[in-house]
């Protein structure tokens, strides 16, 4: 018996993956933007920034109180009774 060596070749067809590049879309002007933040030094961290931190004295909520179903009756039977007189 005879070994032989035999050699299989496969070739790799190289497949696009990811977003598609859309010229002058939002994202490709974000990524613009994070190369040239990168190239002037600027260090890119993952995440949200921080921002600013809001006491409760800065934020003011108006909020509109519900009509019960007796209030909302007797709005209704006023209406009807303006509409019969």
């Amino acid at each position: 018996m005879s070994s032989k060596k035999t050699q299989i070749t496969e070739t790799k067809q190289t497949v696009k993956r990811g977003r598609p590049v859309v010229a002058g879309s939002k994202r490709q002007a974000v990524l613009a933007m994070r190369d040239a933040k990168r190239n002037a030094g600027i260090e890119i961290k993952r995440g949200r920034p921080a921002g600013t931190k809001k006491t409760s004295t800065d934020v003011t909520v108006e909020v509109k109180a519900k009509q019960t179903k007796a209030q909302k009756q007797a709005a209704m039977a006023t209406v009807a009774d303006v509409n019969e007189a």
